[in-house]
C-alpha cells in the first residue's frame, strides 16, 4: 500500500512584521470608526442636543473663550470670556444667546478681552417668573453684571435687541462705556416694513412649532436658508416651544413705543464715539434706522457708520470676517 506523503503546516502568516502591525492598526481603526459611527448616528437620532452641546464647546475652544457664571441679586448670568486687551462686551438679540457671538469671539479674542453673556431670561442665564425683561429692566440688570465683574470702561457692542440695551445703558451709565457699537439695532425709528407690520399686528414671527415654520422664522433674519440638520432643527423647535410663554410675553413688551423707540429717545445723551453697522437688506430693522441714528447723535464724540451688502439681519454670522474687521477698526481708532 502506498504511503501518503504529508506537507508541513504553513505558518499562520508569512508577511513581514511591519505589515502585520499595520493590518492590526487598520483593523483597530476600523473598529473605532464603526463604534463612532454607531454612537454619533445614535446621538443624532435620539440625543441631538448632546451633539449640539459638543459643537458649542468645540467652537468655544476654537475661540479661546471659557464659560463662567456669576450671581447678581436674583439673576445668574452665564457668559463666555477670553482674550486680552481692551474689553469688549457683546450683547445678543431677541430669542438668541451668547453662542451667536462665538465666531466673532474667535476673530476678536487675539486682540481684545471679550465677554459675551446670555442676557437674563435667555440661554443659560436665569429667569424670574413674572418679571419684566424689557429694555429698561435689562439695562438695570446689566449695571449689576458690570459691577460684579468690576468692569470699568468697556466697548459695548449690541446686536438687535442687544443694541437697544447697549445704547440705553450707554446713555444712562456713560461712565462705564468708552465706545458704543450698534449692529442692526432695535430701539430706533425706522421706516415701516413687512416685519414691523406683522409685529404691530401682534404676530410673533419668531414662534415656530415645526420645520416649515422654523424655516420661515429664520428667513426673516438670514439672507440664505440655514444649513442645519433636521434633528438639530427639532431641538431648536422644542426649545422654542418650551420658552414660548416667555418669548411671547417679552415680544409683546417690546411692541410698546417706550421700547421700540427706547434708544431713539436717548441718542442726544450719548457722548462717546458711536458706530452704527447695518446690513443693507435687513428685513427686521429697516436700513432707514441708520440715518435716524446718525441724525440723532447730536453730542457723540464721533460717529462712524458702515453698511454691508450680502446679508440680512445677522451680520455677525452672515459676514463674520467683515463685521470683526469693522469692529476692530472702530475700537482701535479711538
Amino acid at each position: 500500500m502506498a504511503t501518503k506523503k504529508t506537507t508541513p503546516a504553513t505558518p499562520a502568516s508569512t508577511r513581514p512584521l511591519w505589515q502585520r502591525l499595520a493590518l492590526r492598526r487598520l483593523k483597530f481603526l476600523g473598529y473605532v470608526a464603526l463604534v463612532l459611527a454607531v454612537v454619533l448616528g445614535g446621538s443624532y437620532l435620539f440625543a441631538p442636543q448632546w451633539l449640539m452641546a459638543a459643537d458649542m464647546k468645540r467652537q468655544a475652544m476654537t475661540a479661546h473663550v471659557e464659560k463662567h457664571s456669576v450671581q447678581v441679586g436674583d439673576t445668574k448670568w452665564v457668559y463666555y470670556e477670553g482674550g486680552q486687551g481692551p474689553t469688549l462686551v457683546l450683547l445678543h438679540g431677541f430669542a438668541a444667546s451668547k453662542e451667536v457671538w462665538l465666531k466673532q469671539m474667535e476673530l476678536l479674542s487675539p486682540h481684545f478681552h471679550v465677554i459675551a453673556p446670555d442676557l437674563p431670561g435667555w440661554g443659560e442665564s436665569s429667569r424670574v417668573d413674572g418679571a419684566s425683561y424689557n429694555i429698561d429692566a435689562q439695562v438695570a440688570r446689566l449695571q449689576g453684571f458690570m459691577d460684579a465683574l468690576q468692569l470699568q470702561k468697556v466697548v459695548l457692542i449690541g446686536h438687535s435687541m442687544g443694541g437697544a440695551i447697549a445704547g440705553v445703558f450707554a446713555a444712562e451709565h456713560p461712565e462705564h462705556v468708552a465706545e458704543l457699537a450698534l449692529l442692526d439695532s432695535f430701539g430706533l425709528k425706522a421706516n415701516e416694513n413687512e416685519f414691523s407690520r406683522e409685529a404691530m399686528s401682534g404676530k410673533n414671527v419668531f414662534a415656530f412649532d415645526n420645520r416649515e415654520q422654523f424655516a420661515k422664522a429664520t428667513a426673516w433674519a438670514f439672507g440664505k436658508p440655514l444649513d442645519i440638520p433636521g434633528r438639530f432643527q427639532d431641538v431648536l423647535i422644542r426649545r422654542n416651544q418650551e420658552n414660548r410663554a416667555f418669548i411671547d410675553r417679552t415680544f409683546n413688551e417690546l411692541r410698546d413705543p417706550s421700547q421700540y423707540l427706547s434708544l431713539q429717545n436717548r441718542l442726544d445723551k450719548l457722548g462717546m464715539p458711536v458706530l452704527g453697522l447695518w446690513c443693507h437688506d435687513d428685513k427686521i430693522i429697516d436700513i432707514s434706522a441708520l440715518d435716524n441714528l446718525r441724525n440723532g447723535l447730536k453730542n457723540a464724540a464721533s460717529i462712524s457708520t458702515s453698511m454691508m451688502t450680502g446679508c440680512n439681519h445677522m451680520p455677525i454670522i452672515e459676514k463674520p470676517e467683515e463685521t470683526a474687521r469693522i469692529l476692530t477698526q472702530f475700537t482701535l481708532s479711538h
